[in-house]
């Protein structure tokens, strides 16, 4: 049986068609590699998603090769990502030390992914900082030693008290822990994570950053967390990065945070003030006037010799036995403490600036989830609203006022 044959026309005709490209000009592998990170994959997993071997997946990765541009949108789709975040500079190491709660516990996966969070939110509070003037960084600092071995737990006592003194705070519970960040200059966010073991991490770059996770927790325990990064960026800026890795310096490093975050929110004397009697009845009562937890409560009722080890064990059982290590009574009405000053900063750049939301997250390529929750912008608002309606006053609740740059 012959076989059909093209025409000479057909055959002219078929050379004359456009080849498809087999490579994206421009695509940067580093990038493919932050983005499967933040998502989670291993890049194994990623690739037998798409249909590619690893060893494509890997080099596209090292960028020995790069995609065609229908793996290309393959990947950008199931990673979530606008196309040309691939096409982006890869983003710069600040060099920094990064301090993660709880790091012992997560997983090198979860903390890769936590990390690139907190540098996507490092690029949008660059980004728009062209167009939004933030507070200046206003942190005192401290003549504190690169060895975290030489700081005893009076120190630490000291300095929660000065960092008091030097934004002139009372001696009373603190108002808003985020708000008072942020007033400071500090950007802060409240971000899933991914992991159950990461409780929140903090570097100090250009200006410090705090990001709070929220796959686990209660309003006071992420009060808690913005106190204890607090605690780092005031106690450890001068740390050698080698300390980290050594686990013994690292549990160290955490126990000094653990104690500045009580003695910051718990300040020993009228803290002793309200403990009138050493019981749960007792610490229940106080907790809405300082909103930490009853657990921290007991812990620093013992740092302050209140109560002796064996009151300690005794209210530890009790605590026990009302279940209370799975939810604490109040934990369900105390409101949690919500970042402002980026949410606001965006706002003001998308309404005075002339600009889009579509247009703001084209700009700074990254999809519109990852903006609005990095930024504590209500779900939805980059893709529906072009002109959002923003006031220029601070909020009842002292969030810090914004000026907006005027462009030339």
């Amino acid at each position: 049986m012959s076989r059909p044959v093209l025409s000479t026309a057909g055959r002219r005709r078929r050379e004359r068609l456009p080849k498809m490209p087999s490579s994206t000009p421009g695509f940067i592998g580093e990038r493919l590699r932050e983005a499967r990170q933040v998502r989670g994959f291993r890049a194994n997993e990623l690739a037998e998603i798409l249909d590619i071997s690893p060893q494509a997946m890997s080099s596209y990765e090292t960028g020995k090769k790069t995609p065609s541009p229908a793996i290309a949108d393959a990947l950008a789709e199931k990673l979530n990502v606008p196309p040309h975040f691939f096409t982006r500079p890869a983003l710069a190491e600040h060099g920094q030390p990064v301090f993660y709660r709880s790091m012992s516990a997560a997983t090198k996966q979860a903390r890769e992914r936590a990390e690139w969070r907190l540098r996507w939110l490092e690029s949008l509070a660059q980004y728009v900082s062209a167009s939004v003037e933030f507070p200046a960084v206003n942190l005192p600092e401290f003549d504190v030693p690169g060895n975290p071995l030489h700081l005893s737990d009076q120190d630490i006592e000291d300095l929660a008290e000065d960092a008091r003194k030097f934004w002139r705070m009372s001696d009373g519970p603190v108002a808003n822990m985020v708000y008072l960040l942020e007033n400071q200059g500090v950007i802060v966010a409240r971000d899933s994570l991914g992991s159950v073991t990461l409780d929140s991490l903090s570097v100090f770059s250009d200006r410090p950053y705090v990001m709070i996770g929220t796959d686990k927790g209660t309003s006071v325990r992420w009060r808690y967390d913005a106190a204890h990064e607090l605690g780092h960026l005031l106690l450890h800026r001068n740390l050698n990065p080698k300390s980290l890795a050594r686990p013994t310096d690292f549990k160290l490093i955490e126990k000094q945070a653990h104690r500045f975050a009580a003695a910051f929110l718990l300040p020993m004397a009228p803290f002793a003030e309200d403990f009138f009697a050493a019981s749960l009845d007792t610490l229940r009562a106080i907790k809405p006037r300082w909103r930490v937890s009853i657990a921290m409560m007991i812990m620093r009722a013992r740092d302050g010799d209140l109560i002796s080890d064996e009151v300690k064990r005794r209210l530890f059982i009790n605590y026990s036995r009302r279940r209370w290590q799975r939810s604490e009574p109040l934990d369900d009405t105390l409101e949690p403490e919500i970042p402002g000053m980026m949410r606001k900063a965006v706002e003001l750049t998308v309404t005075y600036g002339a600009q889009s939301g579509a247009g703001f997250a084209e700009d700074v390529a990254l999809s519109t989830v990852d903006i609005e929750s990095l930024c504590a912008l209500r779900r939805g608002y980059l893709r529906t609203v072009d002109e959002p309606q923003v006031s220029l006053r601070a909020d009842t609740e002292g969030a810090t006022i914004f000026q907006f740059r005027k462009k030339a």
